[in-house]
């Protein structure tokens, strides 16, 4: 179960990074968090981009409406998705899990 977390402009989505991986992806759960694998190295911010990427594709979202508010530099981070309910959100999600 992701611990979406309402905000009054949206909902904080946990996130566990997995930079450098083989592949773009979002697969599963861990701790909460939804696990988002990326092919991009941790490196100035550059991984960190990619996962909104890869975020915005795949739960079919605007780039504009995840910013990264926690973890610049840690694989546990927190995105604020704007312009979308916690329900609408976590059935974007489920078919992931």
């Amino acid at each position: 179960m992701i611990d979406l977390l309402p905000q009054p402009d949206g909902v904080i989505l946990p996130v566990q990074a997995r930079p450098g991986a083989k592949k773009n992806e979002v697969r599963g759960e861990q701790n909460g968090a939804l696990k988002v694998f990326v092919t991009q190295v941790p490196e100035k911010g550059k991984a960190n981009k990619m996962i909104v990427e890869v975020l915005a594709k795949s739960l079919k979202l605007k780039k504009s409406q995840i910013e990264l508010v926690c973890g610049d530099t840690s694989p546990q981070k927190k995105f604020l998705v704007t312009g979308i309910s916690p329900d609408e959100l976590s059935e974007k999600i489920s078919p992931f899990l």
